[in-house]
């Protein structure tokens, strides 16, 4: 990190920006070809969960590369100035880096369920045998991560 005046370094808070975000960025890349997605995400025990139909892009490309880039940011504005090159950005984001499995297990899927189920939601859910079945979990164990923000929250 450039600028380590805007590191975040207390894990609470990075805890606290990723459970305040509504979408995760997900980074993958294969033969040389990035490709990035926005997702629903959960978040638990220091892993990332996604849900997916059970065929795409995404998931070629994760059975190919398992290692994956995810991004977080929230608090965005724009801090005008006289002259353009004063200009900034009042923000706080949350970058990691982390591998992807797919998750095979019904009574693991509805866990996954249930962790991206509590990102957006207090109730509690049931999912069908059938539903799961035809769903993909992506769990990213996460690696490592870093928090930065600029402004006072």
């Amino acid at each position: 990190m450039r600028l380590f005046e805007y590191e975040i370094k207390d894990q609470t808070e990075i805890d606290d920006i990723i459970r305040s975000a509504k979408v995760c960025r997900l980074g993958m890349s294969v033969d040389d070809q990035p490709y990035v997605v926005p997702l629903c995400f959960g978040y638990e025990a220091g892993s990332l969960f996604f849900h997916s139909a059970g065929e795409g892009k995404k998931l070629d490309m994760l059975e190919v590369n398992s290692n994956v880039c995810f991004e977080f940011d929230l608090d965005h504005a724009v801090n005008q100035a006289e002259k353009p090159c004063d200009w900034g950005m009042t923000y706080r984001s949350v970058i990691g880096f982390g591998t992807a499995s797919f998750v095979e297990d019904i009574q693991a899927k509805r866990q996954g369920f249930d962790a991206i189920m509590r990102q957006y939601s207090d109730g509690s859910f049931t999912y069908p045998d059938g539903e799961l079945k035809g769903t993909s979990i992506i769990k990213v164990e996460i690696l490592s991560m870093t928090g930065k923000k600029n402004g006072e929250f």
